[in-house]
């Protein structure tokens, strides 16, 4: 995997080559093997390079024949080969690299390339005759993308720290992306936490030409059934996509492996896996010393099932030192607890292999969160009782319900009452919300809620619940999930965590084939009762064992709440209690700490929200940053 940066100068002002040399530099944990730079007339692209394929002839930037055309390109195309089939009658390759691939592909078709790829990706394309510069980025944001954009020039890197590194910008904290970040615990794109910096969607390219930006689409999901076929035929299809998915991702030229967590997905990935190398799969895990969050020993059960060459190791987490370089890794505020296991586990598998493969994806596509079946509960009462008795009934009922965090499930009502008092997509933002709509003007300052006015972050849902082309409620809430969640949240903590310790991460099952193919089933081929991704584990039992496919989900969790009671309590008061800033309550920040540690309430996924908050405006010096609404 790799890092690219780059700036262009609308006015015709010369580029400056030790800005865009530093600018890749501080990305070289993305790609420690190289680093390389072009200088044109208006534009300097940046490279670092972790070198994967054609490891001796693929260094960046990457020009066409004439150097005209020029590349810094992050990610795999596996489809590479296949293309250059039509490309090579008209093209004269240089190189073996997938890269070089781009460049000509976008020679031969200059508005319909990227649709062509097939992979994961984010690159910049610079046109030096037409003066015009593509940025593009994935169908749906494994490999991210940021621009600075004002009237002068446009500034882009694989991470924001790239771009802060330019000389000349203007840059102001967007209140909008804070409460944002307050509720979903992400800033969802295309907002970044600055105001001035927004992140490329997902299935989109850019393109500037003479200062002027068209973003287009090309690529979105769709969740129409197309085609009715029987349970055993949608298997076969299924196991088909998913082992050429899991095949096109094993080439490299360097050491490749797979996570194993024990759950599924990456169990799956691994089996699927073993059935086409001719040696042991390398596989890594890691376990935690608390009982209730290991699953090392699954993973340990699956390796001996499918003889992989298993690395385990039980980790004891340096809370505070990870803590504090997860932030600046990060780059804005990220909440996501799991990581922080994420980096552990992407710096053990880095001891033995530069590439993993991971079953993210999976819960996404086939419905496997729990939360999937309580919210399609949750429907069913909806529709069978008016919103406005809903409203009248459990609204009153959600306020004074208590919230009872240490109960057992079936006595904790609150969620569930404010849940009714909804209709279906404001209920599912209720349940992906850390700050729920009740508590979210407790925690905003009064100067932050004044400037938000009318802005709620659940319009971001609504956006996406409102476009899905469904009217299947479980296939709307999984549209919405692959725009924000999964996008946002998952492949941004994959991306950042195993970056940081220079390994590349490859999904096979957010192979947009395997997303369609997904994508078009009837949603109950996904939740099937109370069994999520229920057509996905038929697939696999004649691979897997059934304790391993039905056990209950984990989820890859980290103790906060007895961290913030012990580990770390001394370091998050100082942060919490005895920092300030002008964007949230302190007042309400302190009634949610004494409540934490007195165990009235288990606030740990809030106080954690506002403890890597606070982390990041120390460590970007984001005080000194006047607010500003978009």
């Amino acid at each position: 995997m790799c890092g690219i940066c780059g700036y262009v100068y609308f006015s015709g002002r010369p580029v400056d080559a030790a800005v865009i040399r530093r600018m890749a530099e501080v990305q070289e944990h993305r790609g420690p093997d190289e680093s390389g730079v072009h200088l044109g007339s208006m534009a300097a692209l940046g490279h670092r390079r972790l070198s994967i394929i054609d490891l001796g002839t693929g260094q960046q930037p990457l020009c066409n024949e004439d150097g005209t055309v020029w590349i810094s390109f992050n990610g795999e195309i596996y489809n590479y080969q296949e293309l250059n089939q039509d490309l090579h009658h008209a093209h004269q390759f240089r190189t073996r690299s997938d890269t070089e691939t781009i460049v000509h592909l976008y020679e031969q078709y200059p508005t319909e390339f990227v649709a062509k790829l097939r992979g994961m990706f984010a690159f910049a394309v610079w046109d030096e005759n037409r003066r015009t510069l593509v940025l593009a980025r994935d169908r749906v944001g494994k490999k991210p993308l940021y621009y600075y954009l004002d009237e002068e020039k446009l500034v882009f890197a694989s991470e924001i720290k790239s771009i802060l590194v330019h000389p000349d910008l203007r840059l102001s904290i967007d209140d909008c992306a804070v409460s944002d970040y307050l509720s979903l615990g992400y800033i969802p794109a295309p907002k970044s936490i600055y105001r001035q910096i927004r992140k490329l969607n997902p299935g989109h390219y850019l393109r500037f030409v003479d200062g002027r930006a068209e973003e287009i689409e090309y690529w979105d999901i769709s969740f129409r059934c197309s085609e009715s076929l029987t349970e055993e035929q949608w298997i076969e299809r299924l196991l088909h996509e998913l082992k050429t998915a899991v095949d096109i991702r094993l080439m490299s030229e360097v050491p490749l492996g797979a996570f194993l967590s024990g759950g599924v997905d990456s169990s799956a990935v691994v089996a699927l896996m073993s059935e086409v190398v001719s040696q042991p799969v390398k596989t890594a895990t890691i376990g935690f010393q608390e009982d209730s969050f290991n699953e090392s020993q699954y993973a340990r059960e699956i390796s001996r099932r499918l003889k992989t060459d298993h690395y385990e190791r039980i980790v004891t987490p340096d809370k505070i030192g990870v803590l504090e370089k997860l932030v600046w890794h990060y780059d804005e505020p990220f909440s996501d607890s799991s990581a922080l296991p994420t980096y552990y586990v992407s710096q053990v598998a880095r001891e033995r292999v530069t590439v993993c493969l991971s079953g993210d994806g999976g819960d996404e596509n086939f419905a496997g969160y729990r939360r999937y079946f309580f919210d399609y509960q949750e429907n069913r009462l909806r529709s069978r009782l008016p919103l406005r008795f809903r409203q009248a009934v459990f609204g009153p009922l959600g306020k004074v319900y208590p919230k009872m965090d240490w109960a057992p499930r079936f006595v904790r009502a609150k969620s569930t009452f404010q849940g009714l008092a909804h209709d279906a997509v404001e209920g599912y933002f209720e349940t992906m919300s850390t700050f729920r709509g009740y508590e979210k003007p407790r925690i905003l300052s009064p100067d932050l809620m004044a400037r938000l006015k009318d802005y709620q972050t659940l319009d971001v849902f609504k956006r996406y619940y409102q476009r899905a082309e469904t009217d299947d409620l479980l296939s709307r809430i999984q549209y919405v999930d692959i725009k924000t969640y999964l996008t946002d949240d998952i492949l941004t903590k994959v991306d950042r965590a195993s970056m940081a310790v220079s390994l590349e991460v490859r999904c096979p099952l957010l192979d947009h084939k395997v997303m369609e193919l997904a994508a078009s089933m009837p949603s109950s081929l996904k939740l099937r009762g109370r069994i999520g991704k229920y057509i996905f584990k038929k697939a696999l039992e004649s691979r897997l064992p059934t304790e391993i496919i039905y056990r209950n989900k984990m989820g890859f969790a980290v103790p906060l709440a007895g961290w913030f009671r012990g580990g770390i309590r001394e370091f998050a008061y100082h942060h919490l209690i005895e920092q300030d800033d002008p964007f949230l309550s302190g007042a309400f920040i302190r009634r949610m700490w004494t409540q934490h540690q007195s165990g009235v309430r288990d606030r740990s996924s809030q106080l954690w929200n506002i403890l890597m908050f606070r982390l990041w405006m120390q460590r970007f010096n984001c005080q000194l940053l006047r607010p500003a609404i978009a």
